[in-house]
């Protein structure tokens, strides 16, 4: 099929190309598109059919509900009871990277439900994609941009590779501004269910109250039952195996000291920790940025994913960062892309990883 490019601009959206990927909406297509965390496909989310044809395109598992993205709290409302007591702090803080899980009043097919009693909800803070919803006049059901288990899309450019020839439309505006997929929080147990930009402590500043954060926010473990995205399935996978590392740069190159036929590799980190290791081993390095900036390294962790399948090396080793604020997203994505595989010690690397 063909797939159709728009540019449109992320800050001040041209309408008539607004109103031509709102077409493709109505008609029960499929449109890549930008938020502020990642590009997103979408379709109506009142359509099974549609929403259907996403998890055909991603190769999604059925269990794994999709996000309805609003233009409006009222938009929402008509699809999610949501408790009278949060809708004051839902007022002040949307639009938002952050998504709230709520019982559905039963309005949307169970394409985008999985079948359960709850709906995620969000309203993107992105101009161009809060303008798609509002000219379709309807929610969008959509999940991250990316085949499923791999890195998200964070530009058009890479959304066009994964998927130009399999959707109708994807507009182009540009990097994704945060560059990590929105916070999760079921408001049933005030429970974060996937950590993102809108940080734990910015939600506790909202609402009056810390949210509980568990194992499966964390990467640690996988729900037996996901109710949201991003909580049972791998996810962020390159096709190179990659390793994380929790400790000092000089603690990795005593261990990767200690194994001199260690297959060829690349390091991916902050520009300090990229440094160290060029200097003591000149391997390849994926530089996220400043340690000091974490919102840095969310924002190029994903297009650094990417980036290691291109350097055909046989492995990746990923290092550790704080876990506070935006930096709990970053490690809850990292240790999703390793599959939760650390170095500890020389035996720890892979001999001959298969691809």
């Amino acid at each position: 099929m063909e797939t159709e490019v728009l540019a449109i601009d992320a800050l001040k959206p041209e309408m008539n190309r607004v109103s031509r990927a709102a077409g493709f909406i109505k008609e029960e297509k499929i449109v890549v598109f930008p938020t502020e965390t990642v590009y997103g496909i979408g379709a109506s989310a009142y359509s099974e059919a549609a929403c259907r044809r996403i998890f055909e395109i991603k190769g999604r598992p059925a269990d794994n509900p999709l996000i309805a993205h609003v233009s409006s709290l009222e938009m929402a409302q008509e699809i999610a009871e949501i408790p009278e007591g949060y809708l004051p702090s839902i007022k002040r803080i949307w639009p938002s990277p952050i998504t709230f899980i709520a019982r559905s009043r039963g309005k949307l097919p169970r394409a985008v439900t999985a079948g359960l009693d709850t709906i995620s909800i969000r309203m993107p803070a992105h101009p161009v994609a809060l303008a798609l919803i509002k000219e379709a006049g309807m929610p969008i059901a959509a999940p991250s941009a990316n085949p499923s288990g791999k890195p998200t899309a964070t530009n058009a450019g890479q959304a066009v590779r994964y998927f130009k020839g399999k959707v109708d439309c994807i507009i182009d505006s540009g990097r994704s501004f945060f560059g990590v997929e929105s916070t999760i929080i079921d408001l049933r147990s005030f429970t974060i269910l996937r950590p993102g930009p809108f940080t734990i402590e910015e939600i506790e500043r909202a609402f009056g109250k810390r949210p509980k954060v568990d194992n499966v926010a964390r990467g640690m473990a996988s729900a037996d039952k996901p109710v949201s995205p991003g909580t049972k399935y791998t996810h962020y996978t390159p096709d190179t195996p990659v390793m994380l590392f929790n400790g000092k740069i000089t603690e990795l190159v005593e261990i990767l000291d200690d194994a001199p036929n260690a297959p060829s590799f690349a390091f991916i980190g902050s520009g300090e920790s990229c440094s160290a290791m060029s200097d003591s081993f000149g391997c390849s390095t994926i530089e996220l940025g400043k340690r000091e900036n974490p919102y840095e390294i969310a924002k190029n962790l994903y297009d650094g994913l990417i980036a290691l399948d291109s350097l055909k090396v046989k492995f990746g080793i990923i290092e550790a960062f704080d876990e506070k604020g935006i930096g709990l997203a970053i490690m809850n994505r990292i240790r999703k892309a390793t599959g939760n595989r650390s170095i500890n010690r020389a035996d720890d690397l892979p001999a001959n990883p298969a691809k």
